[in-house]
């Protein structure tokens, strides 16, 4: 039953990236063909990933202007006007953080997307690399069992049977299919450089990927950090958290435009390999693959013909007629040559293999394995990692813009604390309003110096006539106490009385 073949169709958002401008460093515009080894085409590359450069650059423009702005427009305003003023930038500053959490949502959506494309990639190449590894391994060896097995028993049977020509005959025959099979295995493409180059493909993708998906994800958490550590910040009022905040939104508003620029670089390079993969990777195999083989496998059509069957059916008819000659000489031979036996076993023993060989190696050059292999990368590129790709600069993007306006918020609550600490220090000790004048005012050392004149000689005196005496008190002080003078009683009034 002959199974659907499967086609790649480029997704669409691949051909909106791929008409994105193509400029090089002089502003020209080139071709948008994907050519990584062109300096032209890396040049547009770079290009494109100084789109994350400009996006820092009028952040930095932004703040710059707004700090300009603080400073210039600052005025005194009362308490009533200063607070209200607070509490919006206080929300402006939540917002922003809730925000950021989005933006750090979809930032985890596409580094798995992303991730989930690479590892669909690096599955492909390496089961590519399998079956091309294991067509290396059964053509080698097939030539090492007809060249070397095959050949050794020929030479013995020849010497076996060097009285009978007729057996001669049919051993240079069978010679002669022999080397049949060895002239159509040394035709099949050689795929020892095609096998190694997608094992140092697949290994490079994984470390890189690895590495990129690392990166992401400490971004994310590290803005998750900052929009916590934010929130902690204005809570607690701590102008020190603040300021450390500020730093890392700095260094996070850095990271955000770096990695748009770079993820925008990608997935517009990517898209261009995506929107025609077939003809790069043909010009990329023409030093050791020709033109139809390239096409039988990138495309598997049932219109292109196998440009192995020829070979495969010469090697296997060719075996056949070896069995049926091996088949002949053991009927015949071994009661003439009984020493043949041996020889002609083993020569049996080795088409037997060698065909079971044949078998396999029939199954793997066929086309549908490696197809399946190749949509299967495709797909995990041109689907999940540019769709994850484009999540990433969505979230790099609103990272960077939203992280700015959190910058601008945070400097202007911190610098409004700073003014309110401000005024409470110019504010005087004695104001009954002032907070920090209620908290004095519940000090029993200063009251009790109040009492008496601020005179420090009375403070310690004990109240023996109030009616709650302190526990003891030593003879010393009651005799001070009673030889007070009565003007000191008259002054102070009966309180003191025992």
């Amino acid at each position: 039953m002959a199974t659907a073949r499967l086609d790649y169709v480029a997704p669409w958002w691949t051909y909106w990236l791929h008409n994105f401008p193509h400029f090089n460093f002089f502003f020209q515009s080139i071709d948008n063909t994907f050519k990584p080894e062109d300096a032209s085409y890396q040049q547009s590359l770079i290009f494109l990933a100084s789109v994350g450069a400009v996006g820092l650059g009028l952040s930095l423009l932004v703040l710059a202007v707004f700090l300009v702005c603080l400073c210039c427009c600052r005025k005194d305003i009362d308490d009533e006007t200063k607070r209200p003023s607070t509490c919006c930038l206080t929300w402006s500053a939540v917002i922003t953080g809730l925000i950021i959490c989005s933006a750090v949502g979809v930032g985890f959506y596409g580094n798995s997307e992303t991730n989930d494309g690479v590892y669909q990639l690096t599955y492909s190449l390496s089961n590519a690399n399998h079956t091309l590894g294991g067509i290396n391994n059964l053509v080698a060896g097939t030539l090492g069992n007809v060249q070397t097995g095959l050949k050794q028993h020929l030479e013995r049977l020849d010497e076996i049977f060097a009285a009978k020509s007729e057996f001669l005959n049919s051993l240079r025959f069978m010679q002669m299919m022999v080397n049949n099979v060895i002239h159509e295995m040394m035709a099949l493409p050689d795929i020892n450089k095609a096998n190694v180059d997608l094992a140092a493909i697949a290994d490079q993708t994984a470390l890189v990927e690895y590495y990129r998906w690392l990166t992401y994800l400490l971004m994310l958490i590290l803005d998750l950090v900052i929009c916590l550590a934010m929130c902690l910040g204005m809570a607690k009022q701590s102008r020190w958290l603040l300021i450390t905040i500020m730093a890392f939104v700095v260094l996070s508003i850095i990271l955000s435009w770096a990695s748009l620029g770079a993820g925008t670089a990608t997935a517009v390079g990517t898209s261009d390999f995506c929107v025609s993969p077939d003809k790069y990777i043909v010009n990329q195999t023409k030093d050791f693959l020709t033109a139809d083989v390239a096409h039988y496998y990138l495309f598997c059509s049932p219109n292109l013909p196998n440009p192995f069957q020829q070979s495969l059916t010469i090697c296997q008819r060719s075996l056949t007629t070896m069995q049926i000659q091996i088949q002949g000489l053991l009927q015949v031979t071994v009661p003439i040559f009984p020493t043949a036996e041996r020889d002609l076993l083993g020569i049996q023993r080795l088409l037997n293999s060698t065909e079971f060989s044949l078998h396999q190696l029939t199954a793997l050059l066929d086309c549908r394995g490696l197809h399946k292999d190749y949509l299967d990368a495709l797909i995990g590129v041109c689907y999940d990692g540019v769709e994850g790709l484009l999540y990433l600069s969505l979230f790099s993007l609103l990272a960077g813009c939203v992280l700015s306006a959190m910058l601008c918020a945070i400097f202007r609550v911190w610098t409004l604390m700073g003014s309110r600490d401000k005024e409470y220090d110019d504010i005087d000790e004695e104001d009954p309003f002032n907070p920090q004048a209620r908290q004095m005012s519940y000090n029993p050392r200063r009251n009790q110096s109040m009492l008496f004149g601020r005179s420090p000689r009375y403070e310690n005196a004990p109240l023996i006539g109030r009616g709650s005496p302190p526990p003891s008190y030593s003879p010393s002080m009651r005799t001070t106490y009673l030889s007070m003078t009565d003007a000191q009683i008259r002054h102070f009034g009966t309180d003191f009385q025992a």
